[in-house]
């Protein structure tokens, strides 16, 4: 539960926030919550979910876990700070993981749900991941780092009792060494291991210098475990050839299952145990791939390739519980969905609206939860709310809202109201979908400025979803135009691909086409325009100042301004050059340099910010460095904002999301 200071319970008591003005402010963003996970019990009685807050004393995002029956009848908390619940098979015990008192690292808990006892199960030194009861009830299966002690590289002479020296120097020699969020690696892996649901020593089954990656799935005979991994010897350079493997448990012997050149991941064992569900692609080297629903033998024989009518990205399988066919979740034009497909490929839509997870900007997200009674639980988000809990049964199409976790919120203050737009490109008349968001009391009879902004990815999406940094923006005034150019997920193959080797190419006209269609309803004055954009959108920020001066500011969030530079200095080095590009860097020069920013930069006069995390190894701060240093040999206006200990996720802490919007007003608001 959200911890009230006492003053702030009164205020609730009275119906009344210490809220100041009618639109959304800075500090409001402290006072929204959203569901994520929702987890129903096998029975379809009961759902456990995520109900997630913004403490504004620790400045993170805090989880508790609720219960609710399917009805929505005596909602109540369930467990404070804690996370990741997965029911056993007959859905009396729930496990989960919370921090015990004393402990640094998350813990592996039980409670019987008769009674409401609890215990704690594990004695980890690392988080765990992936859990997964045993159907026995015997076993719970989960992964976990293990640490590799690394030789001394070299042994340097004793130093003088007493003395001073600097810090030993660090010797790097792994192709992969840092990652964006976690930072410089440590040595060691990702293995899988299963603990006595009874508490104890948890065991290691796999090892080798392999990472060994979630979901696990149990065989019905509880005997085995199925799960994917990229074993290959060649693995670090060929990152996306994964494949699928069997785990026998009482000899920890693992048998590989798949053998194509290519991604198979999430298996999912079918209710009699005979056949494997999964995903996977046969891998063109293209950068936007579409995964696959597969069936095969259980013993890896007879692959068959059941959703090749499907031109949509599938996530988050699971069998129906009559083993006839396969829940999944999609993204569709813009929007998040649940759908169901029987083993012939034939289709439906169980649900929509689908949202969750971070609150800055509309990305898709979601998740859903299906028993074997047909009810399903699932997240959702629309632009008037974050996300909240829905229910539903698979034989009707209708959901039904249990939570309204802003209502409190919302019900004092404006929001902004959120139109979709179709419009042609002026590249090729193509159809290109957005979204504009108006200011609270908006007239339209009046000129408003108009911020675009660009999503990052490039292969991703903005949706029908909620967004606070949208929202604070158009609380400032402005009308926010969001769009998915060419380029992005949720259309289909072709559409996603139009960017392939040719990034950021015709985005730019899909982009200004977007403004123009707003621009032509009469209410936004063409005097008054700004461009901002994060990651990809930073690309292309940076890349339409480099090709207009239509824009009277533009700010550049964390971007990628050199294509060569970025290559070599990514933590994804080793997918960027040969899924993005034709090859290194070195070998085809003049494609890197004539798809990068830097290319154009001659030919910006926009004041233009550059804004990025000191700890973003994605797109590295050498890339804003290398355009701000570029604007100002051209004496053009501009900043450099460095945001303290923020990966390439800026907004992943409250008050870096409002540092980052703060900013970008304070730019726009300078030049308007």
């Amino acid at each position: 539960m959200r911890p009230f200071h006492p003053i702030l319970l009164l205020l609730a008591i009275l119906h009344v926030l210490p809220l100041s003005g009618q639109h959304l402010e800075y500090m409001d963003i402290f006072q929204l919550e959203f569901v994520s996970n929702p987890n129903i019990s096998p029975d379809g009685s009961q759902i456990v979910y995520s109900r997630n807050y913004l403490d504004v004393m620790t400045d993170k995002i805090q989880s508790d876990l609720w219960i609710t029956p399917f009805d929505g009848s005596k909602h109540r908390p369930l467990l404070m700070s804690a996370s990741s619940a997965v029911w056993s098979k007959d859905g009396d015990i729930l496990y989960y993981m919370s921090k015990a008192e004393g402990s640094k690292t998350s813990q592996i808990f039980k409670r019987w749900m008769e009674d409401g006892q609890s215990a704690q199960l594990s004695r980890l030194t690392q988080g765990a991941g992936s859990l997964s009861p045993s159907p026995d009830g015997k076993w719970l299966a989960f992964t976990m780092f293990v640490p590799k002690k690394s030789k001394a590289y070299l042994q340097m002479p004793k130093k003088p009792e007493g003395a001073k020296w600097a810090p030993e120097a660090k010797v790097i020699d792994r192709l992969l060494y840092r990652s964006n969020g976690s930072g410089y690696l440590k040595d060691g892996y990702r293995q899988i291991f299963v603990l006595s649901t009874d508490g104890g020593t948890a065991l290691q089954l796999t090892e080798g210098e392999y990472n060994h990656g979630g979901p696990l799935s149990w065989t019905p005979d509880g005997q085995a475990i199925i799960f994917s991994s990229n074993r290959h010897d060649n693995r670090d350079l060929d990152p996306q050839n994964s494949e699928l493997y069997e785990l026998t448990i009482q000899n920890r012997s693992v048998k590989m299952l798949t053998s194509r050149q290519g991604p198979d991941r999430s298996p999912v064992v079918s209710p009699d145990g005979k056949q494997i569900a999964y995903l996977g692609y046969d891998d063109k080297l293209q950068g936007y791939q579409i995964a696959h629903l597969y069936v095969m033998n259980r013993d890896g024989s007879k692959s068959k390739l059941i959703s090749k009518d499907f031109d949509r990205n599938m996530q988050s399988i699971r069998w129906a519980a009559d083993g006839k066919g396969i829940y999944f979740q999609y993204d569709d034009k813009g929007n998040s969905k649940a759908g169901y497909m029987d083993l012939k490929g034939k289709m439906s839509t169980l649900a929509h609206d689908l949202g969750g997870g971070p609150l800055g900007r509309p990305y898709s997200g979601g998740s859903f939860t299906v028993a074997k009674n047909g009810n399903f639980a699932c997240s959702q988000s629309t632009p008037e709310h974050p996300a909240d809990l829905f229910v539903g049964n698979t034989s009707d199409s209708e959901c039904t809202r249990l939570t309204n976790l802003n209502e409190d919120l919302f019900s004092i203050k404006k929001i902004g109201k959120v139109e979709e737009l179709w419009y042609t490109s002026s590249f090729d008349q193509r159809d290109v979908q957005g979204w504009i968001m108006f200011p609270p009391d908006f007239d339209p009879t009046k000129k408003y400025p108009l911020i675009l902004e660009i999503h990052g990815g490039p292969f991703a999406n903005y949706g029908d979803r909620f967004s606070a940094e949208l929202q604070l923006y158009a609380a400032a005034g402005y009308v926010v135009l969001y769009t998915n150019p060419r380029g992005s997920s949720s259309y289909g193959a072709e559409f996603g691909n139009l960017i392939h080797h040719n990034y950021p190419g015709e985005d730019y006209d899909d982009l200004i086409s977007g403004v123009d269609a707003v621009i032509a309803k009469g209410y936004i004055d063409p005097d008054r325009l700004y461009v901002t954009g994060g990651s990809g959108g930073g690309v292309l920020s940076s890349w339409i100042v480099g090709k207009t001066d239509r824009f009277s500011a533009a700010v550049v969030a964390k971007p990628v301004i050199n294509w060569y530079s970025f290559v070599l200095t990514s933590d994804g080095y080793n997918f960027y050059y040969k899924y993005w590009f034709p090859g290194f860097p070195w070998d085809h020069e003049e494609h890197y340099m004539k798809r990068s920013p830097l290319s154009l930069v001659g030919n910006v006069t926009t004041p233009t910010m550059l804004l990025t995390g000191e700890a973003d190894y994605r797109t590295p701060m050498s890339e804003t460095e290398q355009y701000y240093q570029a604007l100002k040999l051209r004496k053009v206006e501009t900043a450099m904002v460095r945001i303290p200990e923020a990966h390439h996720g800026i907004a992943s802490r409250p008050s870096h999301l409002i540092s980052k919007v703060a900013h970008v007003l304070e730019w726009f608001g300078r030049y308007e």
